[in-house]
């Protein structure tokens, strides 16, 4: 059934209390007026500004109608002809006993008419009592076709507006535009849209990283979710062949709104590995092969002392990746997150159940990458089979690897390595993770600044040899980790 359709059954059978939590009131009356043509009933609207007023016949406003909630609800209850009361903002009133006594008798129907009273605004919170016999009504968001006729309408209104100067729009961009628009309300949509239309009088790709950051930041009111602005690209990363080759293998099919017959979209991928090898280097570059934004999930900031909480923001962290769709959902370091143990009350198993209950069951194009450190500390649940199309396993990289990661660090720093012998570094960091090769290029950085010279291979490899790396260090976890890995994970390179 149709949003009309379902709408106009609810006010036929006289619902007693309808809820609807959105901003667009608008739509909301556009709505109501459109079920008169399937159930007549008088309609009328009120907020505390313009009293109780008739919208279903223009010019009729309720004589001697005072704005205030008390006599708003006497009137109601009095009225002899059933209609629709459409409240915009009367929750906060409901609170006072004398208008919750009210609004229960006029749900029980007692000594009035069958009325249908409907609650507008953004978030509704009613008393237990009330909250039990109410039904919520979700509007539904609208479809491409919808977001489509918005951009134009207002790149009609910009053309007026600016002296008939037309905007030019790119037809890709346009394209991806309205398809990341979807999850938004029409009032939402249609804010995003005006400010990047009026920014530039175009529509065109550099439209596209603004819209990802405006959308994320209207549905990220939790703050539980992480805006990514830099995304790397593989060409940043050094090995990990194999992964790239899988991201690129399926690219095509998770940005497709029609997968070919028999693939399945991908849902995302586990990183496990030796600390400062490249993990979350990898997670960016995973979101910067597909072109869409990157959200990172702390779940530090989900774990509160109150019951039920944790949970709670675990949820409507979730939801909001799943409305920033097409993204990127990563994970950092998720064995923090749900290996709490016994200690903590039940709570990390409470979170790990519901996360483990969503990526199995969620529809949306969010993509997950988890990565992961300790995989002594990782639930076997959400290691096995199916919770990941792939587990793969990110070891310290070989000397090719080492090389490469050298010859990165030294141009991202602008340093001109072409005497040096990219083989004789990689050698002699043998052991080393890439992180420790970052800090062997920077350590060389601040000797030539403190001696006023130019950085040369002697400095990078005097720094080498000062350091004792990870895989030194603490040989017996790593060792244990890589053997773990051996026969349980793809590996990554």
């Amino acid at each position: 059934m149709s949003e009309l359709q379902d709408l106009s059954a609810l006010v036929r059978a006289a619902t007693p209390l309808i809820v609807i939590e959105t901003q667009d009131e608008s739509r909301v009356v556009d709505l109501f007026r459109h079920v008169m043509m399937h159930v007549w009933r008088p309609m009328f609207r009120w907020s505390i500004t313009e009293g109780l007023r008739r919208f279903d016949i223009d010019g009729e406003d309720c004589a001697n109608v005072a704005p205030d909630a008390s006599t708003t609800l006497r009137s109601i209850r009095e009225a002899q002809a059933r209609g629709v009361y459409v409240l915009f903002d009367f929750h906060p009133y409901v609170g006072y006993a004398t208008n919750q006594r009210m609004l229960r008798e006029i749900m029980q129907r007692r000594d009035c008419a069958a009325h249908t009273v409907v609650m507008v605004a953004p978030k509704v919170e009613l008393p237990a009592e009330l909250e039990s016999e109410a039904v919520r009504f979700r509007l539904r968001l609208p479809d491409e076709a919808a977001l489509l006729k918005m951009v134009r309408d207002e790149a009609s209104v910009y053309q007026r507006e600016n002296g008939g100067r037309r905007v030019e729009k790119d037809p890709e961009a346009l394209t991806a535009l309205v398809r990341n628009l979807r999850g938004l309300s029409l009032t939402e949509a249609r804010r995003i849209a005006r400010q990047l239309i009026f920014k530039d009088g175009a529509i065109g790709q550099h439209d596209l990283p603004e819209l990802a950051k405006l959308k994320f930041e209207l549905l990220n009111q939790s703050g539980h979710l992480h805006f990514e602005y830099d995304t790397a690209s593989f060409g940043e990363v050094a090995g990990v062949r194999r992964l790239r080759r899988w991201i690129d293998q399926r690219r095509a099919v998770f940005l497709s709104d029609s997968p070919p017959p028999g693939l399945d979209p991908p849902k995302g991928i586990l990183l496990l590995g030796v600390q400062g090898c490249g993990k979350s280097l990898a997670a960016k570059a995973v979101a910067g092969v597909f072109g869409i934004p990157l959200v990172r999930l702390d779940f530090g900031t989900l774990y509160n002392k109150y019951h039920g909480e944790t949970e709670k923001n675990l949820r409507e962290a979730l939801a909001a990746a799943e409305q920033v769709a097409p993204c990127v959902l990563w994970m950092d370091e998720i064995e923090k997150g749900i290996a709490g143990g016994d200690n903590d009350g039940g709570v990390s198993r409470r979170v790990l159940g519901y996360l483990l209950t969503w990526m199995a069951e969620r529809k949306s194009q969010v993509f997950m990458v988890a990565t992961a450190n300790q995989v002594k500390d990782l639930p076997p649940e959400l290691l096995r089979k199916g919770r990941f199309d792939e587990i793969f396993f990110v070891d310290l990289p070989d000397a090719t690897a080492r090389a490469e990661i050298f010859r990165i660090h030294l141009e991202k720093r602008q340093i001109d390595w072409g005497g040096f012998s990219l083989i004789t570094l990689a050698d002699a960091a043998e052991g080393f993770s890439g992180a420790e090769i970052e800090q062997a290029v920077v350590g060389a950085l601040y000797a030539a600044h403190a001696a006023g010279a130019s950085v040369d291979e002697a400095m990078v490899l005097e720094e080498i040899q000062g350091t004792r790396p990870l895989s030194v260090l603490m040989s017996e976890q790593v060792q244990g980790l890589r053997q773990w890995a051996a026969s349980r994970t793809v590996p990554a390179d």
